[in-house]
């Protein structure tokens, strides 16, 4: 028996967002030091950039040269 669709496991869930929550935008601008909770307003708000950083992999002059030092 096949598993429908619209049921989803958890790490299908947790994609990639490119829109923050207000409360995410804060949180970032905090950390940043660009928002002061105690003074500042939540209206308003400054653009937040959310990327996605995609791992970077080895290139074939690296594995080469990996592979050529292991023999």
């Amino acid at each position: 028996m096949s598993l429908d669709s619209s049921l989803k496991v958890g790490a299908d869930l947790t994609k990639h967002r490119n829109v923050l929550t207000r409360a995410e935008r804060i949180a970032r601008l905090a950390a940043q030091g660009r928002f002061d909770l105690e003074s500042d307003r939540a209206t308003g708000l400054p653009k937040v950039g959310n990327r996605k950083v995609v791992p970077g992999g080895k290139t074939k002059k690296k594995a080469a040269a990996e592979g050529e030092e292991k023999k």
